[in-house]
């Protein structure tokens, strides 16, 4: 009897936690073995429940491992900086975004070579999309509109294409290398690329 009750209680999980749990495993093993060697199996043994619990809520594994990317990068948010000028805005959020997104980057490419894209039909934007989100679209506006309200730039004489050439390149460019960009890469970006491009705020 003081046996029984010296065992530790094996609290169940549920919903929201139960979910929780079953997402990082997902993405752990991910890390750990790669897209090709994870399985269903070796995920719900990760996590220390059944297959069956993974099936009611992912049909497939490739299912299961974009919902944990996704889960991931929701986790960790990019903080949106607000250091009081256009310039140094753009050098810190880009730089963020650079260094929060190139490990998912990284996982995301190795994952697509190894069957994800096959398993799923997406094409690789759609798995970039789902990769990175929206998070630079909401981010870029409320950047651009406090420098609009500071007079810094008018919003009104920009095209969308120029606004959306920094965010553009440094994709690009963590497409490409799967690492952080270079700081001195950021900084020609803002400097030399996108500034310029500019029109005088109020100019004629």
């Amino acid at each position: 009897m003081a046996a029984e009750a010296s065992e530790p209680v094996r609290r169940r999980r549920h919903g929201k936690q139960l979910e929780t749990a079953l997402l990082t495993a997902g993405w752990d093993e991910l890390v750990e073995v790669g897209y090709a060697r994870l399985t269903m199996e070796s995920i719900a043994v990760r996590a220390r429940t059944s297959e069956a619990v993974l099936y009611r809520r992912w049909a497939n594994k490739d299912r299961l491992v974009l919902a944990a990317i996704e889960h991931q990068r929701n986790a960790n948010p990019i903080v949106l900086p607000d250091t009081g000028s256009l310039r140094s805005d753009l050098l810190a959020l880009l730089t963020a975004a650079s260094e929060a997104l190139a490990g998912f980057f990284a996982i995301a490419a190795a994952a697509a070579f190894s069957g994800l894209l096959a398993d799923t039909g997406m094409t690789p934007a759609q798995v970039r999309a789902q990769v990175m989100g929206d998070e630079r679209v909401p981010h870029s506006r409320t950047l651009y509109q406090r420098a609009h309200r500071r007079g810094e730039i008018d919003l009104d004489r920009i095209p969308a294409a120029v606004l959306d050439l920094p965010f553009d390149l440094v994709r690009h460019d963590l497409l490409m290398d799967l690492a952080p960009v270079k700081p001195s890469r950021i900084k020609a970006i803002v400097d030399e690329l996108f500034l310029p491009l500019l029109p005088p705020a109020g100019g004629s």
